[in-house]
């Protein structure tokens, strides 16, 4: 593991020392004004932002990201339109995008990761690449220097997640229940044993996602972890009201939440 941490894993650190939880939520890249968006979350107190880039397939999420990836791409967005346009934006926070290692393979690994550096994002998240085959990938993400964030399942035994909290940078990416991404009725008691056992594990800034869908439940599992991922109820907004504005009042009342 390099001594220095990176620029997202500094800000989570950051935002820890200070006593206080991260927020960091997901955009899809390419749907209605996303760049805008992104501003617009930097501005209502994100830590750190994860961009989606939209895959036909896109075997973790639920109903409301699968649209939003559908609209993206029927947009015309591609990978590279999404990567050149975080390259033109300075928003002051950390971006890591979030794809399907579909994308990665096809970039090539090591161009995909130095694209990725080149255009100022400090992180990627590849949630159906598991850790057993992850090393090609980490390898080469390492030497351009971008954070590669590792989820960990609650199925996952303590001697797995060990491993996984060895081998991820930036933090560790605790997945909050079995399922797909979605808004639900209430946090699942998995979320917050599943923070717990990470937090036992490491001393990486560890963020749930994944069913945490309102601020009260963002609250609820930052009682246990560092921070808290939210993805579909963003998302829900930009398919909905669709504004930045409306995006940033609703990543302002996560933030009050945590606060």
């Amino acid at each position: 593991m390099s001594a220095e941490p990176g620029p997202l894993e500094a800000a989570l650190r950051n935002r820890r020392s200070q006593g206080g939880k991260a927020l960091v939520p997901y955009v899809t890249g390419g749907l209605g004004d996303w760049q805008a968006t992104l501003s617009a979350a930097a501005d209502a107190g994100a830590d750190a932002i994860e961009v989606g880039i939209p895959f036909s397939d896109p075997v973790m999420d639920g109903p409301v990201i699968q649209e939003a990836n559908d609209r993206a791409l029927a947009g015309g967005i591609t990978p590279q339109g999404v990567l050149d346009a975080l390259g033109r934006l300075d928003i002051g926070i950390p971006l890591a995008v979030m794809t399907y290692y579909n994308i990665a393979f096809r970039f090539g690994l090591e161009r995909f990761a130095s694209v990725l550096a080149e255009q100022g994002v400090a992180a990627a998240i590849l949630p159906d690449l598991p850790l057993e085959e992850a090393g090609p990938w980490s390898e080469a993400a390492d030497a351009a220097g971008v954070e590669t964030v590792l989820l960990a399942a609650p199925t996952a035994s303590d001697e797995r997640l060990g491993r996984i909290c060895a081998r991820t940078r930036g933090f560790v990416y605790g997945v909050g229940l079995l399922g797909v991404t979605g808004v639900r009725g209430e946090l699942a008691t998995s979320a917050v044993v599943m923070a717990k056992r990470l937090k036992q594990m490491t001393d990486l800034p560890v963020l749930v996602g994944v069913g945490v869908g309102t601020p009260e439940q963002a609250e609820e599992v930052c009682q246990v972890a560092d921070g808290a991922v939210v993805g579909s109820a963003v998302v829900r907004c930009m398919l909905g009201e669709g504004s930045p504005m409306a995006v940033g009042e609703l990543i302002g009342q996560f933030r009050r939440a945590l606060d």
